[in-house]
């Protein structure tokens, strides 16, 4: 299973939010790229970078900010938070961006999430924020109607690889992740699938890696340091039993 540490941009500072609620941040490093360069330097071969900004506004701030996470890290890079036209894909492309994630607009412009399927096949990959079930948009801040179920049905029919499944409420809380719908949803589906929100111990680590994921996110646990980064690369590549 392949480990993302997380870098969250906000203004161009490395930030943590609480359950995607933009009123309780958190600023843990005033230089992203210097974060990316510590994960780096600790065997990280993967990072989940998202501009959250981007996310609430659908533009590119900090895309200057990424590009630099990119050249300092060395890793595969991939790219979140407000990416809504074909422009932005490009510019995250150009920029180094081994992976882009689309969200809200997977929902909301599926001809958008299918352009960009042809023009850069696997280097897309789609956000699926659940809240209660449903997938959440624009930056987590509105519901849609489609389940979680339902959405993920629908994209592996169009020939998504990847997805990043994000459990908003146990996102930032260092609760634990939701190892039941991580279950479920690799009994459903063929989508190589990284685990997001509230993965904070090596327990959380060892459990989605035998279920066959693709991938986690390691976000709060590593800035509190709550979760040992090397020792989770470690579990992560272990086999599973």
């Amino acid at each position: 299973m392949n480990i993302f540490p997380a870098i969250d941009i906000i203004g161009g500072k490395a930030v943590r939010l609480i359950r995607g609620d933009y009123q309780q941040m958190t600023v843990y490093n005033e230089d992203p790229s210097a974060v990316a360069k510590q994960f780096a330097n600790c065997g990280a071969k993967y990072l989940h970078v998202v501009d959250l900004e981007g996310a609430r506004d659908g533009s590119t701030p900090n895309l200057s900010v990424i590009r630099s996470v990119i050249e300092q890290s060395g890793a595969f890079v991939e790219i979140g938070g407000g990416i809504r036209s074909m422009e932005t894909v490009k510019a995250y492309i150009e920029a180094g961006a081994s992976r882009v994630i689309i969200g809200t607009a997977a929902v909301t412009d599926p001809d958008f999430l299918d352009r960009a399927l042809d023009r850069y096949g696997e280097q897309v990959a789609v956000g699926v924020d659940i809240r209660d079930g449903m997938v959440a948009i624009k930056g987590w801040t509105e519901l849609s109607a489609l389940t979680c179920f339902d959405f993920c049905k629908s994209l592996q029919k169009k020939g998504v690889s990847t997805v990043i499944c994000t459990d908003i409420s146990k996102d930032g809380l260092l609760g634990g992740t939701n190892i039941t719908l991580y279950e479920e949803l690799a009994k459903r589906f063929s989508l190589h699938i990284t685990a997001s929100g509230g993965v904070s111990t090596l327990e959380d680590v060892r459990a989605l890696r035998d279920m066959g994921l693709y991938g986690a996110i390691l976000g709060k646990a590593l800035y509190t340091g709550n979760l040992d980064l090397k020792a989770a690369l470690q579990v992560a590549r272990e086999v599973a039993n």
